[in-house]
Protein backbone atom coordinates (compact mmCIF):
# COMPACT_ATOMS: atom_id res chain seq x y z
CA UNK A 1 0.00 0.00 0.00
CA UNK A 2 1.44 3.21 -1.03
CA UNK A 3 2.45 5.69 2.28
CA UNK A 4 1.24 9.22 2.42
CA UNK A 5 4.83 10.27 1.70
CA UNK A 6 5.02 7.98 -1.62
CA UNK A 7 1.64 9.41 -2.95
CA UNK A 8 2.63 12.98 -2.18
CA UNK A 9 6.13 12.54 -4.18
CA UNK A 10 3.95 10.55 -7.16
CA UNK A 11 1.96 13.79 -7.02
CA UNK A 12 4.57 16.46 -7.31
CA UNK A 13 5.90 14.08 -10.02
CA UNK A 14 2.85 14.34 -11.87
CA UNK A 15 2.01 17.89 -11.73
CA UNK A 16 6.58 18.79 -12.66
CA UNK A 17 7.19 20.73 -16.11
CA UNK A 18 8.61 18.49 -19.03
CA UNK A 19 11.80 20.14 -17.91
CA UNK A 20 12.11 19.39 -14.15
CA UNK A 21 10.83 15.64 -15.00
CA UNK A 22 14.12 15.80 -17.68
CA UNK A 23 16.13 17.45 -15.44
CA UNK A 24 15.11 14.74 -12.89
CA UNK A 25 16.16 11.88 -15.47
CA UNK A 26 19.67 13.03 -15.94
CA UNK A 27 20.67 13.22 -11.67
CA UNK A 28 19.97 8.98 -12.54
CA UNK A 29 23.76 9.39 -14.28
CA UNK A 30 25.95 12.77 -14.08
CA UNK A 31 23.76 15.69 -15.29
CA UNK A 32 24.95 16.18 -19.28
CA UNK A 33 22.75 18.13 -22.11
CA UNK A 34 24.36 18.50 -25.58
CA UNK A 35 22.06 20.15 -27.85
CA UNK A 36 22.75 21.45 -31.10
CA UNK A 37 19.15 22.25 -32.46
CA UNK A 38 19.12 19.78 -34.87
CA UNK A 39 16.40 17.47 -36.08
CA UNK A 40 16.36 15.98 -33.00
CA UNK A 41 15.94 18.87 -30.81
CA UNK A 42 14.22 18.14 -27.75
CA UNK A 43 12.20 21.18 -26.11
CA UNK A 44 11.68 19.24 -23.10
CA UNK A 45 15.51 19.93 -21.66
CA UNK A 46 14.08 24.05 -21.34
CA UNK A 47 11.69 25.58 -18.55
CA UNK A 48 10.85 27.83 -21.62
CA UNK A 49 8.05 26.86 -23.93
CA UNK A 50 10.12 26.49 -27.60
CA UNK A 51 8.61 27.76 -29.78
CA UNK A 52 6.99 30.98 -28.47
CA UNK A 53 6.19 34.51 -29.43
CA UNK A 54 10.17 35.36 -29.29
CA UNK A 55 12.32 32.45 -30.09
CA UNK A 56 12.42 29.76 -32.37
CA UNK A 57 14.52 26.94 -33.52
CA UNK A 58 15.35 27.83 -37.20
CA UNK A 59 17.87 26.82 -39.75
CA UNK A 60 19.39 24.50 -36.95
CA UNK A 61 20.34 27.56 -34.34
CA UNK A 62 17.98 28.98 -31.34
CA UNK A 63 16.94 32.28 -32.71
CA UNK A 64 15.42 34.86 -30.36
CA UNK A 65 14.24 38.23 -30.93
CA UNK A 66 12.04 41.10 -30.54
CA UNK A 67 10.90 42.52 -27.07
CA UNK A 68 8.97 40.53 -24.69
CA UNK A 69 6.78 43.78 -24.49
CA UNK A 70 7.52 43.45 -20.45
CA UNK A 71 10.32 44.61 -18.06
CA UNK A 72 13.14 42.27 -19.37
CA UNK A 73 14.33 41.50 -22.95
CA UNK A 74 13.43 37.81 -23.81
CA UNK A 75 14.83 35.18 -22.13
CA UNK A 76 14.75 31.61 -22.50
CA UNK A 77 15.44 28.98 -19.53
CA UNK A 78 17.42 25.62 -19.09
CA UNK A 79 16.74 23.37 -16.53
CA UNK A 80 20.42 22.44 -14.81
CA UNK A 81 20.96 20.17 -11.67
CA UNK A 82 24.15 19.40 -10.91
CA UNK A 83 27.51 21.24 -8.46
CA UNK A 84 30.75 21.32 -10.21
CA UNK A 85 29.47 21.63 -14.07
CA UNK A 86 30.69 22.65 -16.98
CA UNK A 87 28.70 24.84 -19.68
CA UNK A 88 28.98 26.12 -22.75
CA UNK A 89 27.64 27.56 -25.58
CA UNK A 90 28.09 29.59 -29.19
CA UNK A 91 25.98 33.26 -29.99
CA UNK A 92 25.72 35.53 -32.82
CA UNK A 93 24.58 38.53 -33.04
CA UNK A 94 22.68 39.30 -36.12
CA UNK A 95 22.31 43.33 -35.93
CA UNK A 96 24.06 45.77 -34.11
CA UNK A 97 24.12 46.60 -30.93
CA UNK A 98 22.17 44.89 -27.94
CA UNK A 99 23.39 42.67 -25.21
CA UNK A 100 23.29 38.58 -24.16
CA UNK A 101 23.15 38.54 -20.23
CA UNK A 102 23.92 35.46 -18.91
CA UNK A 103 22.28 34.07 -15.42
CA UNK A 104 23.27 31.08 -13.35
CA UNK A 105 20.84 30.19 -10.38
CA UNK A 106 21.42 27.76 -7.64
CA UNK A 107 20.61 26.86 -4.30
CA UNK A 108 20.43 29.46 -1.88
CA UNK A 109 22.39 28.21 1.13
CA UNK A 110 18.61 28.54 3.09
CA UNK A 111 16.37 26.62 1.18
CA UNK A 112 15.54 28.40 -2.44
CA UNK A 113 16.30 28.84 -5.59
CA UNK A 114 18.19 32.33 -6.76
CA UNK A 115 20.58 33.97 -8.94
CA UNK A 116 24.13 32.96 -8.22
CA UNK A 117 26.22 34.38 -11.15
CA UNK A 118 25.67 36.84 -14.03
CA UNK A 119 27.53 37.23 -17.32
CA UNK A 120 26.74 40.65 -19.28
CA UNK A 121 28.45 40.15 -22.85
CA UNK A 122 28.12 43.84 -24.39
CA UNK A 123 29.55 45.05 -27.55
CA UNK A 124 33.03 46.40 -26.65
CA UNK A 125 32.89 44.77 -22.71
CA UNK A 126 31.93 41.94 -19.69
CA UNK A 127 30.94 42.72 -16.64
CA UNK A 128 30.22 40.47 -13.66
CA UNK A 129 27.17 40.52 -10.94
CA UNK A 130 27.66 37.75 -7.94
CA UNK A 131 24.43 37.28 -6.22
CA UNK A 132 24.80 35.56 -2.93
CA UNK A 133 22.24 36.31 0.27
CA UNK A 134 22.15 36.74 3.86
CA UNK A 135 19.57 36.53 6.84
CA UNK A 136 20.41 40.41 7.55
CA UNK A 137 18.34 42.94 6.29
CA UNK A 138 21.52 45.61 7.25
CA UNK A 139 24.23 43.21 4.94
CA UNK A 140 26.01 46.78 3.10
CA UNK A 141 25.65 44.97 -0.28
CA UNK A 142 22.05 43.74 0.19
CA UNK A 143 19.88 44.37 -2.94
CA UNK A 144 17.78 47.72 -1.59
CA UNK A 145 14.53 46.89 -3.70
CA UNK A 146 13.99 43.33 -3.05
CA UNK A 147 12.29 41.67 -0.04
CA UNK A 148 13.28 39.12 1.62
CA UNK A 149 12.80 35.73 -0.59
CA UNK A 150 9.29 34.68 0.81
CA UNK A 151 10.75 31.06 0.90
CA UNK A 152 14.42 31.18 2.47
CA UNK A 153 13.62 34.34 3.90
CA UNK A 154 17.03 35.96 3.33
CA UNK A 155 17.86 38.65 1.12
CA UNK A 156 19.65 38.74 -1.90
CA UNK A 157 23.26 40.80 -2.44
CA UNK A 158 24.78 42.25 -5.24
CA UNK A 159 28.38 42.14 -5.41
CA UNK A 160 29.26 44.20 -8.98
CA UNK A 161 32.25 44.42 -10.71
CA UNK A 162 33.08 47.33 -13.30
CA UNK A 163 32.94 46.19 -16.84
CA UNK A 164 36.09 44.62 -18.38
CA UNK A 165 37.27 45.53 -21.81
CA UNK A 166 36.69 43.28 -24.45
CA UNK A 167 35.90 43.63 -28.20
CA UNK A 168 32.26 41.77 -29.12
CA UNK A 169 31.35 43.65 -32.17
CA UNK A 170 32.02 41.67 -34.87
CA UNK A 171 28.97 39.43 -35.53
CA UNK A 172 30.55 36.55 -35.45
CA UNK A 173 29.75 33.22 -33.73
CA UNK A 174 31.28 33.29 -29.96
CA UNK A 175 32.14 30.51 -27.94
CA UNK A 176 31.24 30.94 -24.14
CA UNK A 177 32.43 28.54 -21.51
CA UNK A 178 31.48 28.45 -17.48
CA UNK A 179 33.70 25.81 -15.12
CA UNK A 180 32.38 25.67 -11.77
CA UNK A 181 34.37 23.60 -9.62
CA UNK A 182 34.06 23.85 -5.50
CA UNK A 183 34.18 27.97 -4.82
CA UNK A 184 35.58 28.63 -8.18
CA UNK A 185 34.30 29.53 -11.73
CA UNK A 186 36.68 29.86 -14.55
CA UNK A 187 35.00 31.96 -17.35
CA UNK A 188 36.26 32.61 -20.98
CA UNK A 189 34.74 34.09 -24.38
CA UNK A 190 37.18 32.86 -27.28
CA UNK A 191 39.93 34.00 -26.53
CA UNK A 192 39.08 37.89 -26.36
CA UNK A 193 38.00 37.72 -22.38
CA UNK A 194 38.99 34.99 -19.47
CA UNK A 195 38.40 35.38 -15.86
CA UNK A 196 38.17 33.02 -12.81
CA UNK A 197 36.12 34.08 -9.37
CA UNK A 198 36.07 32.13 -6.09
CA UNK A 199 33.36 32.58 -4.41
CA UNK A 200 31.15 30.40 -1.01
CA UNK A 201 28.10 30.89 -2.99
CA UNK A 202 29.04 29.03 -5.98
CA UNK A 203 29.74 25.16 -4.25
CA UNK A 204 26.21 24.91 -4.02
CA UNK A 205 23.56 22.61 -6.83
CA UNK A 206 23.24 24.88 -9.97
CA UNK A 207 19.28 24.78 -11.02
CA UNK A 208 19.02 26.76 -14.22
CA UNK A 209 20.74 29.08 -16.67
CA UNK A 210 18.64 31.97 -18.28
CA UNK A 211 19.95 33.69 -21.33
CA UNK A 212 18.32 37.37 -21.82
CA UNK A 213 19.04 38.54 -25.16
CA UNK A 214 18.31 42.07 -26.51
CA UNK A 215 19.29 41.91 -30.12
CA UNK A 216 16.34 43.83 -31.34
CA UNK A 217 14.49 42.27 -34.72
CA UNK A 218 17.17 40.94 -36.27
CA UNK A 219 17.91 38.77 -32.95
CA UNK A 220 20.51 36.51 -31.25
CA UNK A 221 21.34 33.08 -32.41
CA UNK A 222 22.09 30.58 -30.02
CA UNK A 223 23.78 27.03 -30.81
CA UNK A 224 26.01 24.18 -29.28
CA UNK A 225 24.59 24.22 -26.02
CA UNK A 226 26.69 21.72 -23.79
CA UNK A 227 26.69 20.91 -19.92
CA UNK A 228 28.50 17.95 -17.95
CA UNK A 229 28.77 17.50 -14.92
CA UNK A 230 31.60 15.92 -12.61
CA UNK A 231 29.73 14.93 -9.78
Amino acid sequence: MMNKLSFLALAALLLASPAVLYAAEATQALFSVHEDFGPGFDARKFLTPIPNKNTSVRDGVLWTRGSSGGKYPPMVYLALNGKDLTLSFRYRHLGQGGMLWLFVDGDDGYGAVDHMLRVKLLRDSVALEVDAHSPDPKHPLRQKTREADPVSKVYRTNELFAPEKADLSANTWRTVKLIFKGDTVDMSVDGVWSRRLTRANFDATKRKLLWMQNGGDAGIEIDDVAVTSAR
